[in-house]
């Protein structure tokens, strides 16, 4: 499948945890929910009590900031396909976290003290949040990517240029913690539709900030998973192609349900891609490593 699960650093901006650059399809991609993969509390208790004081700051500062529960990236592994040793499925281990925890620990100035000095990238993270959001580059009909300036009142990178995304959220699946049955058949069917909201939930975000609607968006490609060096918070990104013309999706972000969230769309052709990616968060920046546009 081309796929690499070993971190790569690229350079001070980002790591790439996962490459799959050939790109995986819903059917590929499978999910690990477990308790085992959630946020560790730091053995500092003056640390552990900042998060809330954190979160406090910034509610002050932003009141427009609200919680809720976010999928944790736990790191990934690889497995074995029934019956063989040599074919292999990429596998997501995925905990819980909360956005407030996300802004006391990753998005604290303290953010460095919560990381171990390893270089195992799960143990290394394992006091932060980590919420693992998603990006996408949408490629439209005269090949074309999107790209979006962030409003000044969203909680991280205000201004900047990013990759249309957000999270996929437990809540679409009425998840909101571990309480749920030991029976593998139950677990099984669970991981399953995580695996899927991971598809569902980009689409969602890519209609949301751009307002283009779902008919006109192909079946997303997972293409890997990105990390910002700077307060380690992870990215899934996907590639999917929309069947609109520049002109016509420019139309319609004006009426985009999430539109408050960013100032601009633009339009970027392909052999610019890098050029605008190096302007954007380190975890948006390494998608231009992996993307098979």
């Amino acid at each position: 499948m081309g796929s690499s699960s070993d971190s790569v650093m690229t350079d001070a901006a980002y790591r790439l945890l996962l490459t799959c650059p050939a790109g995986l399809s819903r059917s590929q991609l499978f999910v690990d929910f477990d308790s085992r993969h959630d946020r560790k509390p730091h053995s500092n208790l003056k640390l552990e009590e900042s998060i809330d004081e954190v979160w406090k700051q910034r509610m002050l500062a932003n009141p427009s900031l609200y919680n809720a529960v976010k999928f944790r990236y736990g790191g990934c592994t690889t497995l074995f396909r029934e019956g063989s040793v040599q074919e292999t499925e990429n596998c997501l281990c995925l905990g819980l976290t909360d956005y407030r925890t996300f802004i006391g620990t990753n998005l604290s100035p303290s953010w460095e003290q919560y990381i171990v000095a390893t270089e195992d990238d799960v143990e290394q993270c394992k006091h932060t949040s980590s919420p693992l959001g998603n990006g996408a580059i949408v490629e439209t009909f005269d090949n074309f990517i999107l790209v979006l300036e962030r409003s000044h009142n969203v909680g991280e990178f205000p201004g900047h240029l990013v990759f249309p995304g957000g999270h996929s959220e437990p809540e679409e699946l009425g998840i909101s913690g571990h309480a749920y049955d030991d029976d593998k058949t139950f677990r099984d069917n669970l991981n399953s539709m995580i695996s899927q909201e991971m598809f569902d939930g980009i689409i969602r975000e890519v209609e949301e900030e751009i307002g283009v609607p779902a008919i006109y968006l192909s079946d997303p490609i997972f293409i890997g998973i990105s990390r910002r060096v700077m307060n380690v918070r992870p990215a899934a990104f996907f590639y999917i192609k929309c069947s609109l013309s520049s002109s016509d999706i420019l139309r319609l972000y004006s009426k985009a349900k999430d539109g408050f969230e960013s100032t601009q769309l633009c339009t970027v052709p392909k052999s610019e891609l890098a050029t605008a990616a190096s302007k954007m968060p380190g975890c948006h920046q390494g998608t231009n490593q992996v993307s098979s546009v």
